[in-house]
């Protein structure tokens, strides 16, 4: 299976041949250098085939010492050339299957692949001791004493007994086991996968959850297997759910004083040093207000995500998302300077830095199938069970963690959301948000908007009386994050059926929607907005929205100083209202609307905002008659604006462009009476 690291699959083991006319001398300075990496490696830990690791290492010391003392000019003499060329590919075979076996999160995949990388060892160690047995010693100028340890090493290479440990050959046996255990549908016993995790030196919450970011990796990196590989996925998916499995059963996030939990990537609070150097904020995409794995800076010289900037730009907004500010090109370079400070951040907290390509291919995958084996997906019922149960325990702590584990397990993974519905986790999580926890409440709010995000997720909040719960959350939350999520809740419950209806029908749900667009967060402004536009599928909901003040709220945020798609969100939103006559008639009413909305039509790089945009102008000069397409004539910046939508946007978008131009040049012709008999609703 193409299991990358970097550029290499894992326990993969390439080298590069050294060419012919690469002299001797090179050959010995290259080769030290590899020897160097290899002994860096000495005080590494190797939960797995730790004697062969040993047994290697100490090849490549004798090897060192050697290289330290001999003359370069003295390996010329006697054909040295060529033991030192397969010493050379020998030592990058090693290194890569060294640092693979070392590898932090790796134990568990080495462990049951231990008869390929006793193989591995076993033919790299006998490679190294053909390789000395060739040197010419004799032709060199070493000592003496380092001759005879040349020899004694590969001596003693073609004499080692290389292989599996019965100790990890058991252990592998116990994995299996409890895999099997898995497929049966019987919980393994605790005192099995203690001692699996034991002889893997895996002892707290971040160990095990360091080895599920690795097999998740390894997942990602395979999103098309054929058939030969299938059992090689399976075994995967297995290996994680039981590496779940054991951190949600086994440990606790806060057991060795470092911060797992389901929010390691997002609200991780920085060291010290480094809250002095930059704030945590700025570390954060403007776009997605995520922490920037992959950071670039545009010509603005603002930095984005490079996957939330390329989007934007990919959606025709070729603007700065920041400062509104049209671009001539939708480049970017790489920000180092951000990017170590996201890595040092992670590092400081002792979690592994996620690769961007692997962390978006992996929320693809996961968010599409259910498991590929069997004891995988009996494992997550298995978990979602013990979570519901701790959910409902008395005790604030172990409610505390399941809120976090399941926060953690349904943010991108559609299967493990299925289960924990059925395990019945929406009620106890909705209970949670009265708690005055502000991390309790934070983490129950962000489960549920994961539940939320699948179809019988956002039936059982509604039918658990849920709606009322989450409004209040948005009102009184302990945290901002709670109540940016409390909204985004609402949205997706916005697509349930009838449902609409039932929020528009709380007496606080809309005005408390509206205000959070006036007050709120960036991200809060947002979600509430979105949701706004959701809840508009209920034609009763407008004149609630309308009561509420949503139009003036909307327009203060089409300034050009505010985010672009903000701003886009805001217009759809508008447009949607003007569609009806009281929906217009409070935008015309509202001092600032339509010159806001003539100004964003024409800055903005948004496809879908211009056509929003003019499907709102178009509504106020059907509704608003004469006068309202009077005030437009009167903006110059219009009509160029519109003539280039109606040839070179989209047919809809042209059509639409093509009908205002055609009210505007109309009145400019007969006058306001002959417009005023001819306002008829444009479909």
């Amino acid at each position: 299976m193409s299991y990358a690291t970097g550029r290499r699959r894992f326990l993969s083991l390439p080298a590069v041949q050294p060419g012919g006319e690469v002299s001797p001398a090179a050959l010995a300075h290259s080769l030290a250098s590899l020897a160097d990496e290899i002994l860096a490696l000495r005080d590494a830990t190797f939960p797995v085939h730790r004697r062969s690791a040993r047994e290697a290492i100490r090849q490549v010391s004798a090897i060192r010492e050697f290289l330290a003392d001999v003359a370069p000019a003295s390996l010329h003499r006697g054909g040295a050339a060529v033991a030192l060329s397969e010493l050379h590919i020998a030592l990058q075979k090693l290194g890569n299957l060294l640092r693979d076996c070392a590898r932090p999160g790796a134990r568990l995949w080495v462990l049951m692949h231990s008869e390929q990388v006793s193989n591995d060892f076993r033919a790299l160690i006998k490679s190294v001791s053909t390789a000395l047995d060739v040197l010419p010693l004799s032709a060199t100028d070493a000592s003496p004493e380092v001759k005879e340890l040349v020899r004694l090493v590969a001596e003693q290479g073609w004499k080692a007994e290389v292989g599996t440990a019965p100790a990890d050959s058991l252990t592998a046996r116990d994995v299996g086991s409890a895999i099997v255990h898995f497929e049966n549908g019987i919980a393994p016993n605790p005192i099995d996968l203690e001692r699996i995790m034991e002889q893997l030196r895996i002892r707290s919450w971040s160990d095990c959850n360091e080895e599920i970011l690795f097999l998740e990796d390894l997942s990602s990196s395979s999103a098309d297997v054929d058939v030969g590989e299938q059992k090689e996925a399976a075994l995967v998916s297995s290996l994680t759910a039981l590496m779940v499995y054991c951190r949600v059963t086994l440990f606790d996030a806060g057991d060795d004083g470092k911060s797992g939990g389901a929010k390691q990537q997002e609200a991780t609070p920085p060291p010290r040093a480094m809250n002095q150097v930059m704030n945590l904020d700025d570390l954060r995409c403007p776009i997605s207000y995520e922490l920037m794995l992959d950071p670039v800076t545009i010509a603005t010289g603002h930095t984005y995500d490079r996957a939330s900037i390329s989007k934007w730009f990919r959606s025709g907004s070729l603007t700065c998302p920041v400062t509104g500010e049209k671009l001539t090109d939708a480049t970017f370079v790489p920000n180092s300077a951000v990017r170590y400070f996201v890595e040092q951040l992670y590092r400081s907290n002792s979690l592994p830095f996620p690769e961007p390509t692997s962390r978006q291919r992996n929320s693809s995958k996961s968010a599409a199938t259910p498991p590929d084996s069997v004891a995988a997906a009996e494992a997550t019922k298995m978990v979602a069970a013990f979570l519901v149960s701790k959910l409902a325990s008395s005790a604030r702590r172990e409610q505390r963690k399941a809120a976090s584990e399941i926060r953690k397990l349904t943010k991108s993974n559609v299967f493990n959301r299925a289960c924990m519905v059925n395990a019945g986790a929406v009620p106890w999580l909705l209970h949670l948000l009265s708690s005055r926890e502000a991390s309790t409440q934070d983490d129950a709010v962000a489960a549920l908007l994961n539940l939320s995000k699948h179809p019988s997720g956002g039936r059982a909040i509604v039918d658990a009386g849920g709606l009322g719960v989450v409004v209040d959350v948005i009102r009184v939350a302990l945290k901002v994050e709670s109540q940016q999520n409390a909204a985004a809740i609402l949205f997706y419950l916005s697509s349930v059926e009838d449902c609409p209806a039932e929020i528009g029908n709380m007496p606080d749900a809309i005005p408390t929607l509206v205000e959070l667009v006036r007050e709120g967060t960036y991200r809060g402004k947002k979600n509430a907005v979105v949701t706004l536009f959701g809840l508009l599928l209920c034609h009763s909901n407008r004149a609630k929205m309308l009561e509420a003040g949503a139009v003036p709220a909307l327009i203060a945020l089409l300034p050009s100083q505010q985010r672009g798609d903000l701003a886009s969100d805001a217009v759809a939103v508008l447009a949607k209202i003007s569609e009806q006559p009281d929906g217009a008639a409070a935008i015309v009413g509202c001092a600032a609307g339509i010159p806001r909305l003539v100004e964003f039509f024409r800055s903005t790089g948004s496809r879908s905002g211009r056509e929003n945009c003019t499907s709102a102008l178009l509504s106020l000069c059907v509704h608003g008659g004469a006068e309202v397409v009077s005030s437009l004539s009167q903006m110059p910046a219009l009509m160029p604006a519109l003539y280039s939508l109606a040839t070179e946007g989209s047919p809809r978008a042209g059509k639409k462009a093509r009908s205002l131009i055609d009210r505007i040049q109309r009145l400019d012709e007969q006058g306001w009476p002959a417009m005023a008999a001819s306002s008829v609703q444009i479909q």
